[in-house]
């Protein structure tokens, strides 16, 4: 962004928001609480979808494709790292003196005011927010939020209510987390990702410990204990922390995991002692340590222990987060990640209750990430009985020397696993077809348009094929 993106926003002296994108999973957030605050509120986006057609239904100025008079009459417009400099509202905007601001910096001042919770990490931050504002809410503490995902037990990314938290899930992949000052911001895990934007994992990690040690740090940081380069941020920083995880050393200790069907159960050591057992609906080891991370921060928040052990099993996940439909009997998951790590716990979770073999289906994302994580991607699916990979999403990166589908399909089957390279993604429901058998657990990994594949096949299962 060019220097109209340091302008502080002032939300007292603003009456209408124009936001590019506005269909997006976190601009959308932000509408919605401006929305709540009586703000004019108007955006567009290349495509009608739920969203857009929600954000009507609440008050917006929805319009479809992007034109140069759309944002005419706006005090502030509002954009993400997802539009280029050559949208033609952003150059509109621009040309005629509106102050344009990231997205970040809408959501730093949205927070001022509030008893803010902040969630930021590599893996898990959706989910932990999800879990802090329902154990939040369960507790009766009424809490706004803003979160990238659809979170079931609300039906809805974002809200404002009248409680004191509001409860954020902050985004690494571009650093705009530095615009957001939270009274407890957690840090879930770090892992090289997004390096589109960061060099590798020394820049990650480096803006991590400059964050911490600048006037927009948290009052009390909660991190993920057992995460060896969140360590190292913090020896850089030089900040104490709370601690939750497996290892001895955490304040919050997590003992006794026990994967229980689509969740699982497990004891709860706090400073105190010993807090009891905890049991979830929603499955793997990844998630009980993010059910951790939640916990930490609400029982630092003084919610009765009772009250969020009542609460937890009834905590419904998100959208497109281990999502499963049962379909001719066969079960189909879908999920957003495609991060190795994240893709070996979901792999692992799922293996801990399915009946037969495990297939994974995964569209690849970015060929910086395949070339910088090349032998995490190799190991990423030992677990599987088979895994479908088709064409990466490029996100506008060009092919890097050497790297591509076929490298990245060598690098998982050097690993022992059977790996079938289905170019076209329209392909995958036939090839599914010929090699899926009752009683197999089909898990898609990727974004949407794998998730439309996703569900044609389950239809086509409900009808009897395979």
């Amino acid at each position: 962004m060019t220097h109209s993106d340091e302008i502080e926003v002032d939300l007292q002296s603003i009456g209408h928001v124009h936001l590019l994108g506005i269909g997006g999973i976190g601009v959308s957030a932000v509408a919605r609480l401006l929305l709540a605050r009586g703000l004019v509120v108007s955006g567009s986006d290349v495509r009608e979808s739920a969203i857009t057609l929600a954000l009507r239904e609440e008050g917006a100025r929805v319009t479809i494709g992007h034109h140069p008079d759309n944002p005419a009459g706006a005090d502030l417009v509002v954009v993400s790292t997802a539009i280029p400099a050559s949208n033609p509202e952003l150059v509109a905007a621009r040309g005629a003196g509106l102050p344009v601001v990231h997205r970040s910096r809408v959501l730093g001042a949205l927070m001022e005011g509030h008893r803010s919770l902040g969630v930021t990490g590599t893996n898990g931050k959706g989910t932990v927010s999800a879990l802090t504002a329902w154990l939040l809410e369960a507790a009766g503490r009424d809490p706004s939020f803003a979160i990238g995902g659809l979170l079931l037990n609300f039906g809805t990314n974002a809200r404002q209510a009248v409680g004191r938290h509001l409860v954020c899930e902050l985004d690494e992949s571009d650093g705009s987390f530095t615009n957001t000052r939270s009274v407890r911001l957690v840090i879930n895990n770090l892992e090289a990702d997004h390096l589109n934007f960061y060099r590798d994992l020394d820049g990650l990690l480096a803006r991590f410990s400059d964050y911490l040690t600048s006037a927009m740090a948290p009052e009390h940081l909660h991190v993920n204990g057992d995460d060896h380069n969140i360590r190292r941020v913090l020896q850089a920083a030089r900040r104490d922390s709370v601690t939750y995880g497996e290892g001895p050393d955490c304040r919050y200790r997590v003992t006794g995991f026990e994967p229980r069907k689509m969740g699982s159960r497990f004891r709860l050591r706090g400073p105190g002692g010993d807090l009891g057992q905890f049991h979830m609906e929603v499955p793997g080891r990844y998630n009980a340590m993010n059910a951790a991370a939640a916990l930490s921060v609400v029982l630092e928040e003084g919610v009765d222990v009772e009250q969020v052990r009542e609460a937890l099993p009834a905590f419904k996940g998100m959208e497109n987060r281990f999502t499963v439909v049962e379909a001719g009997g066969c079960t189909v998951v879908k999920d957003y990640i495609s991060h190795p790590t994240g893709i070996r716990s979901v792999i692992e979770a799922a293996r801990a209750f399915a009946p037969g073999r495990i297939v994974a289906v995964f569209k690849p994302y970015r060929f910086t990430m395949i070339h910088y994580l090349q032998d995490e991607y190799r190991t990423a699916f030992t677990g599987t009985d088979l895994t479908l990979v088709t064409e990466t999403y490029t996100a506008g990166e060009v092919p890097l020397i050497g790297v591509d589908d076929d490298f990245l399909v060598e690098k998982i089957r050097s690993s022992g696993s059977d790996v079938v390279y289905v170019p076209v993604m329209e392909d995958i429901t036939r090839v599914l077809q010929e090699r899926v058998r009752a009683n197999d657990t089909v898990v898609f990994f990727g974004g949407d348009d794998l998730f439309a594949v996703a569900d044609a096949f389950a239809a086509q299962l409900d009808k009897g094929k395979p």
